[in-house]
């Protein structure tokens, strides 16, 4: 048997997504790791729901954007209250490609990641 565990961004500024993640999509971290050294940190974050986790590696040397190339993959969510998280990513800002025909959108975080967010199923 075999079955997903987490997913990973990196990101440039740690406490930056931390806080984006907690108010844009309700992540808590669940676990983190700290390099001995400093050189870097493990934090994952989940959703109380699932067991699936999205894991955040920051870098203490990184000093510039990642290059995120074109962008053909992304996270995506499922929502049983689309309407109302549309409602609070368009009040911070953060939709970055709407498709009304298949009626999901798309946000983006603090380093440019896309995640889909898409309805449940009725």
């Amino acid at each position: 048997m075999i079955k997903f565990n987490h997913f990973n961004f990196n990101v440039l500024d740690l406490q930056k997504s931390l806080d984006f993640y907690a108010e844009a999509l309700n992540l808590k971290p669940v676990r983190e790791k700290k390099a001995k050294d400093g050189s870097f940190t493990l934090v994952y974050l989940g959703d109380g729901r699932s067991d699936f986790t999205l894991e955040l590696t920051w870098l203490r040397d990184r000093k510039e954007p990642y290059n995120l190339g074109e962008l053909e993959y992304h996270l995506a969510f499922v929502t049983d209250v689309y309407d109302a998280w549309h409602e609070k990513h368009k009040e911070m800002g953060i939709i970055c490609f709407e498709n009304p025909d298949m009626g999901i959108y798309f946000i983006h975080d603090p380093d440019g990641y896309w995640i889909e967010i898409v309805p449940a199923k009725s």
